[in-house]
């Protein structure tokens, strides 16, 4: 039995062989020296295992060619969007539980903060506002995370603190003892001898 031609597959194999899925699109603004100083920088702070997956020298570096240089270093920025997503949730989740910790009280605050952090949805929605964060601020975004990481350690005094130190302080007779001797009213005193 021979085997039939499907026309539109014979259609999809010759769009896929005229365009070739793994070829890098280098757009004419890429500046490849600036990208592998950058490679060459991550190298030389022994952290290119960590992010990028893979050790690099600095001759290794010089001798890439521009498909890998851009490669890693979407890789690395890979990498740095996620980092900055873990700080902005951490700093955020922190503050925000510290903040509602003033109005009611939690059994364990980091067991919630894990909690939230795990969360799918919350994840998703909190690294779409981190990544907004990213692009308004771009590099004032240390800035905005340095103020969420204060604020995080400041204390708060909670309402139900401020109202129960209020109650009591309204129902505290406080007396002061004054003397005689006391020179404010020495004068105004009538004397025991009359």
């Amino acid at each position: 039995m021979a085997e039939q031609i499907d026309p539109v597959m014979e259609e999809v194999k010759a769009l896929l062989e005229a365009e070739p899925i793994n070829a890098p699109v280098i757009s004419p603004t890429v500046n490849i020296p600036a990208l592998r100083e950058q490679l060459a920088i991550l190298v030389s702070t022994d952290r290119c295992k960590e992010a990028i997956g893979t050790n690099l020298t600095q001759d290794q570096v010089r001798l890439l060619d521009e498909k890998d240089i851009i490669k890693y270093n979407k890789r690395y920025e890979t990498y740095v969007g996620s980092k900055t997503n873990d700080s902005i949730t951490n700093n955020f989740l922190s503050l925000a539980i510290k903040g509602a910790g003033t109005i009611v009280e939690f059994d364990d605050a980091e067991a919630l903060k894990n909690e939230l952090k795990s969360d799918f949805i919350i994840n998703k929605e909190l690294s779409k506002f981190s990544g907004g964060l990213a692009l308004k601020f771009g590099s004032a975004l240390a800035i905005v995370n340095a103020v969420a990481i204060i604020a995080k350690h400041v204390v708060f005094i909670s309402e139900a603190a401020v109202n129960a130190a209020a109650i009591t302080a309204k129902h505290v007779n406080i007396s002061v003892q004054i003397t005689e001797q006391s020179p404010v009213i020495t004068e105004e005193l009538p004397s025991n001898t009359e």
